[in-house]
């Protein structure tokens, strides 16, 4: 196929790696089957040896997994986030891949990554950087989860996925949409369905966000980042221009 909808990952890769004409058009020819995704549909499921790897094209993911018996997101991945590419090496999944909202993917072969990657240093590289990325995310978000009260943590957490949809052109005027249930909230930020309520209010209250439905707009931008205390510095490597 030479459609892209995996533009978005593309762009970053080379925009960082400065990538030779061939493997761009290696990732520019990259096989993939799009996948379209109702919300709670899966990708893929705990236990599963998938053959392909995602790129997300429209929408939202999350990465969760029940234990005990509470569902627990450990991640959000948007628009050009590859989120399973640690299948490659580790067949086996240990988390579920669920779709937040409507979503589509692109699945790539493992087949064609691991023999495309076996002919470029320079193309392994960049997906290496990939997974650092989603690496150093993770590291905030248990940052996130074990050192703050309720009302930063939330607040951090619209931060975060501001700036990264932000980064991919989903963005304007303070307003970007986030399909999140109240009970996805609380899945992410480890608290109650009432205590993300309250929170959401509270943050509503003191004129910080507007959150009707399932469009969020930060109206202070500078008081919402002091009260989480979000610093984007650890979002750096992803902020390249993307084609749109």
């Amino acid at each position: 196929m030479h459609a892209m909808p995996h533009r978005k990952l593309i762009a970053r890769l080379q925009a960082f790696s400065g990538l030779a004409a061939e493997d761009r058009a290696r990732l520019e020819d990259m096989p993939h089957t799009l996948k379209v995704l109702a919300d709670g549909d899966y990708v893929a499921r705990q236990g599963d040896r998938p053959q392909s790897c995602a790129i997300v094209v429209s929408g939202f993911l999350a990465r969760q997994r029940v234990i005990s018996t509470r569902n627990q997101i450990s991640a959000f991945y948007v628009p050009g986030d590859m989120p399973d590419l640690h299948t490659l090496h580790v067949p086996v999944l240990d988390h579920d891949l669920c779709s937040i909202g409507p979503s589509t993917v692109a699945l790539v072969p493992h087949l064609y990554l691991g023999q495309t990657l076996a002919k470029s240093a320079t193309l392994t590289a960049a997906f290496w950087r990939e997974t650092l990325i989603q690496s150093v995310i993770h590291r905030e978000w248990i940052d996130n989860l074990a050192a703050r009260q309720a009302l930063p943590r939330l607040a951090h957490l619209v931060c975060e996925l501001a700036a990264r949809l932000d980064i991919v052109g989903l963005v304007k005027d303070g307003r970007f949409e986030l399909p999140m249930s109240q009970e996805d909230l609380a899945d992410a930020c480890g608290l109650s369905n009432v205590h993300v309520n309250r929170t959401i209010q509270e943050l509503r209250r003191r004129e910080l966000i507007d959150w009707s439905g399932r469009m969020v707009e930060v109206l202070q931008p500078d008081q919402l980042e002091r009260l989480a205390e979000f610093s984007a510095a650890y979002l750096q490597l992803l902020k390249t221009p993307v084609a749109r």
